[in-house]
């Protein structure tokens, strides 16, 4: 089967989206990827078909603030950017990412059957869990209940609007307000980062993490026998800043070694118990004994498939509602504010105890029970 591949170009979203490429090439069908022009060069020299996503160009009249906006608005315009292209690709099936909608909604607008990628657990709300990005597990008993309920309530305003922001721009481009959804959704994620629900949606599959590396270098280790630690630092522009700089202060002296992971370019001048710069991650979670990371879900789910647990310092978005899952689970520890201390100290708990590095390696088991995603989408047409 020909299968379009749209994705923006953030890392979190850009990078699942050409790891799926890679899996359909391997399994026999063709895929072709959409997405912005910082990743194009990169996935071409890889063998996948990548073409520019038009549209992806914030426009006067868009509100980065407005999530809803964001998301909904840009989607309708960019289905329009996107509209001539996807037709003379001649696909048989689309793949959307969840933030780029415009991919979703180009497909819907040429009857052409579509699924969505979700490069991060589902977090479509849920009857049975408080809101999706508070961080909180389920509430138990009557007061817990009722905690989420209220909470639930809260935020179902913002449902609604988004849903109407949806509607809005659905029927700007010709299409019914009501949205009928993907086919499928694949959900990129280790079944230890999910939490059981009771409305779990059927055409919702659990696919594992799609991981691929931008790069073939390899990053030397700093001399020394020490534990070695690593840093990569959030990409997402919620994320939070000067987790390098801190960590480096806070674990001075320590003994330990550490190994910056950076899309950017690296400090100028480092201690010679680090290293830091682009380097293939797999390679690196092969010999850390600890991540330090924003704990966005790509870093995040990477590290535990390896089994090492991880030092999390959430910024906004997601990685708070991450960073809490994988602190439940056992293989993370949660530092808010990340102060030097706290890092440190955050850090010496992990290496102290093997709790955590069995806790990590329970969630890398976990990634056996996941489906297929190149078979959920050839059932889709099936």
């Amino acid at each position: 089967m020909r299968v379009a591949v749209v994705a923006g170009p953030d890392p979190g979203h850009a990078f699942p989206a050409i790891a799926l490429c890679h899996l359909f090439a391997s399994a026999g069908d063709v895929p072709i990827l959409f997405t912005g022009s910082r990743w194009i060069d990169a996935a071409t020299a890889v063998g996948i078909d990548t073409r520019l996503l038009k549209g992806l160009t914030p426009r006067p009249e868009d509100d980065d603030m407005d999530a809803g906006q964001r998301i909904h608005s840009r989607a309708a315009f960019i289905s329009t950017e996107l509209l001539p292209d996807l037709k003379n690709a001649d696909v048989d099936l689309v793949v959307s990412d969840i933030l780029t909608a415009g991919g979703g909604l180009a497909a819907e607008r040429l009857g052409i059957p579509w699924v969505e990628l979700s490069p991060h657990p589902l977090y479509a709300p849920s009857k049975g869990l408080p809101p999706i990005g508070s961080g909180l597990a389920p509430g138990t008993g009557v007061r817990g209940r009722l905690r989420d309920t209220l909470m639930r309530a809260a935020t179902g305003r913002s449902i609604a609007q988004g849903k109407s922001q949806r509607g809005a721009a659905r029927v700007g481009v010709g299409l019914p307000a009501e949205d009928p959804g993907p086919a499928a959704r694949l959900i990129a994620t280790i079944p230890a980062l999910e939490v059981p629900r009771p409305d779990w949606p059927v055409e919702a599959h659990v696919v594992g993490p799609l991981l691929w590396e931008p790069t073939t270098e390899v990053l030397p280790m700093p001399p020394g026998d020490g534990p070695v630690v690593m840093v990569a630092p959030s990409t997402a522009f919620t994320g939070a800043q000067g987790m390098l700089e801190a960590t480096l202060e806070g674990l001075a002296g320590s003994g330990v070694r550490l190994v910056a992971s950076m899309l950017d370019e690296p400090p100028a001048e480092l201690p010679g118990w680090a290293t830091a710069g682009l380097g293939r991650q797999d390679h690196l979670l092969d010999h850390a004994d600890v991540v330090i990371c924003g704990s966005g879900h790509g870093l995040l789910a990477k590290a535990l498939i390896h089994g090492v647990p991880v030092v999390a310092i959430p910024g906004g978005g997601d990685q708070w509602e991450l960073a809490n899952r994988a602190a439940r689970q056992g293989s993370a520890v949660v530092v808010r504010p990340p102060t030097p201390g706290a890092i440190a100290d955050a850090v010496l708990r992990v290496l102290g105890s093997e709790s955590f590095t069995n806790a990590a390696r329970s969630a890398s088991a976990s990634a056996a029970e996941v489906e297929d995603p190149v078979e959920v989408c050839r059932d889709v047409l099936r």
